[in-house]
Formats: C-alpha cells, sequence, structure tokens
C-alpha cells in the first residue's frame, strides 16, 4: 500500500513533469515560428534575389532558341534551293533525307543517355522502350514513314520553287494542321482562327499568282526545265502529310508519358529503313548513298536534321506569338536574300501575298488575355 505522502509525491512528480512537457511543446512551437518566420523571410528575400535571375535565363534561352529557328528556317529553305541548283554533280535528295535521320538519332540517342544519367541506364530505357514496348514502337512507324515522303516532297518543291515562293507556301501547313486538330483531335477553332486561315490561302493565292506571271514573262530555258505546277503541288501534299503526321504524333504524345527525346529516337529508329527503301526505288541501288556529297550537302544535311530539335526547344520554351514571329522574320529574310542570290524579282502583288500569310500567323496564334478576377479585397 502507497502512503498518502508517496501519492501526493507522485502526482506532484506528475504535475511537475506535465509543465515541463508543456514548457517544451511550448518552447519547440516557439522555436517552430521563428524558423517558419525565418523560413518566410529567407523565402521573400530569396524570391527578391533569385526568382528575376531565373526568369532572366528562361528569357534567354527563350529568345536564343527562336534567333536559331528563324535563322534555321530560313537558311534551310535558301540552302535546299541552292544546292538544288549548283552546276555540280547533284546529289540524291532520297540521301539526304536518310543521312538527316541517321543524325538526327544520333543527337536524340545522345540525348536520352544524358536524361537516363548514363550509358547503361541509357541503354537499358531505350530497349525497354523500343524492343519490349513493341506495340507502341510501332504505332510510330505510320509518322516515321510519312515525314520521309513529306521531307523528300520538300525537295521537290525547293528544285522548282525559288527560295521565297517555297517558303511562303509551306505555311500552308498551318491550315492542314488545323484541318486535321478538328478532324482528329476534336478541337475548336476560334472565329479568328478561320478568318486567319482564309488570310493564308488569300496570301499563297497571290503570290502563286504573282510567281505564275513572272514566269510566263521569264525566258524559257528555265534551270533545270523547272516546274512551278510540280513545285506547288510537292509543297501542298508535304503541308498535308505534315499537318496529318503532326496531328497523330501529337496524339501518339499525349497518350503517354514517354519523353520528346526518345519518341525522336523512335521516329528515326523506323524512318531510316523508309528512307534508304526509298532512296533504292529512286536510285535503283544503295551503293551511290554519298554520291555528290560535298561540304555544302553536309552542312545542308545538318541543318535539316538540327531543324526538328530546335523546333522541340521552342514549344518548351516559348510561345505561339513569338513562334510566329520567328516564322514570319524567316520569310522576310528569304525574301530578301533572294532577291540578291537568285536574282528574284519582288512584285506589289508577291509583297502584298506575304503580308497576309505573316498577318495569317500572327492571327492565328493570338491568344486574348483573360479578364482579371476582381474580388472585394482587390482595389
Amino acid at each position: 500500500m502507497k502512503s498518502i505522502d508517496d501519492i501526493n509525491l507522485q502526482d506532484s512528480q506528475a504535475t511537475r513533469e506535465e509543465i515541463d512537457k508543456e514548457e517544451i511543446v511550448t518552447a519547440e512551437t516557439n522555436l517552430q515560428s521563428d524558423i517558419n518566420a525565418e523560413d518566410m523571410d529567407g523565402a521573400s528575400k530569396k524570391s527578391q534575389t533569385y526568382i528575376p535571375n531565373k526568369r532572366v535565363k528562361y528569357g534567354n534561352i527563350k529568345y536564343v532558341s527562336l534567333a536559331i529557328l528563324t535563322i534555321q528556317n530560313a537558311a534551310l529553305g535558301l540552302s535546299m534551293r541552292y544546292a538544288r541548283t549548283r552546276d555540280v554533280e547533284m546529289f540524291a535528295s532520297t540521301a539526304a533525307v536518310v543521312i538527316a535521320e541517321v543524325l538526327k538519332l544520333v543527337i536524340c540517342v545522345v540525348l536520352v543517355i544524358n536524361e537516363s544519367g548514363n550509358i547503361q541506364n541509357g541503354v537499358q530505357t531505350m530497349y525497354t522502350t523500343v524492343i519490349l514496348n513493341i506495340k507502341d514502337t510501332l504505332r510510330v512507324c505510320v509518322p516515321s514513314f510519312l515525314y520521309v515522303i513529306q521531307n523528300n516532297l520538300l525537295y521537290v518543291s525547293a528544285s522548282n520553287l525559288d527560295a521565297a515562293t517555297y517558303q511562303v507556301t509551306y505555311q500552308l501547313k498551318l491550315l492542314t494542321t488545323a484541318f486535321f486538330a478538328v478532324l482528329v483531335l476534336k478541337r475548336r477553332l476560334k472565329k479568328w482562327q478561320w478568318g486567319a486561315l482564309g488570310l493564308l490561302v488569300a496570301g499563297v493565292a497571290l503570290v502563286h499568282l504573282s510567281s505564275t506571271e513572272k514566269a510566263k514573262s521569264a525566258t524559257s530555258d528555265n534551270l533545270h526545265n523547272q516546274s512551278k505546277l510540280l513545285g506547288f503541288g510537292a509543297a501542298l501534299a508535304a503541308c498535308f502529310i505534315s499537318g496529318f503526321a503532326g496531328i497523330y504524333f501529337e496524339k501518339v504524345l499525349k497518350e503517354s508519358d514517354i519523353s520528346v527525346w526518345m519518341r525522336n529516337v523512335q521516329l528515326s529508329l523506323a524512318s531510316i529503313p523508309f528512307g534508304i527503301i526509298t532512296h533504292v526505288i529512286s536510285s535503283g541501288t544503295i551503293t551511290d548513298l554519298f554520291k555528290g556529297f560535298d561540304g555544302f550537302v553536309w552542312y545542308l544535311v545538318v541543318l535539316q536534321a538540327a531543324g526538328g530539335l530546335i523546333v522541340a526547344v521552342v514549344v518548351k520554351y516559348a510561345d505561339n506569338i513569338l513562334k510566329g514571329f520567328a516564322t514570319s522574320v524567316a520569310i522576310i529574310i528569304s525574301c530578301i536574300a533572294s532577291i540578291y542570290i537568285f536574282d528574284f524579282h519582288l512584285t506589289v502583288q508577291f509583297a502584298a501575298g506575304t503580308v497576309f500569310v505573316i498577318g495569317s500567323i500572327f492571327l492565328y496564334g493570338y491568344v486574348p488575355k483573360k479578364p482579371e478576377t476582381r474580388t472585394s479585397l482587390s482595389v
């Protein structure tokens, strides 16, 4: 039996322990609140100190990638035209497409390995995605085949149209992409987007009417017996293929969590066999793959391979308005450069059509600002 004194002693000890615990909890609470306050102050200081630097850095990446895309777009059209009109041994466009895909594959494999952390993890990731998930890889074969056909058609177009006309005409891919987005993805276009597509068609029509008039007044011995009709038909077919392949590829991307670079590995792995088959059908042999390849052709191949990767960076960091600006500047550069390089004659009708096309690009990418929601606390 415990005595009353023992019980009182235990009660006092228990009371003291409870008081000590309360003091400890209170002290910890105060300490935690001090830490939180310091963290809040530190966070506010960090937000004042570091966030602007991050924004500046992000802005630099965005505008640098846009500048590179602008130069690449303008340079590609001009370079393809020049490569197909030089007085040298002509290279096979089908071979250039194959080599560009091989180069793109190498670049994307390096990027996947970099994402994975090391070579072993990268190889394992590619094996799992490409080989073990063969059904998904086969789905990617559809846009792979289409992109090979599209790239070959672009060479046909560049061989028969001057660089400025080719650059403007290829913007019809905006129309075909919108068409397949509505048809496949069930998207709804805004009123101004429909208006932009109409403006685009009118602009391209003006450009080609101007081109036709110049062709009639030109001498009959055009270089390599160029056909404006063939060039326009090839560009139009390339636009339809680009629109469908782009929407199909977007649908595949949204239905999985596979990275863009891994998807490009799948695309290139499937595109290379299609490209080789196309070259063999066109040339009759595989032995002359590098026939006519010189420094300029290699430069063109690198430029073409880098194009898709640059677009991926721009899509990540830039918005539609800035991408439209880059495309528009590329068209203007192509027109000005064509005057000096290819003796291109700029007419009022061609200029008006180009302005229509540039305006349609900006109008289609226009995103209205949402009205600010005002609350009772708003001043």
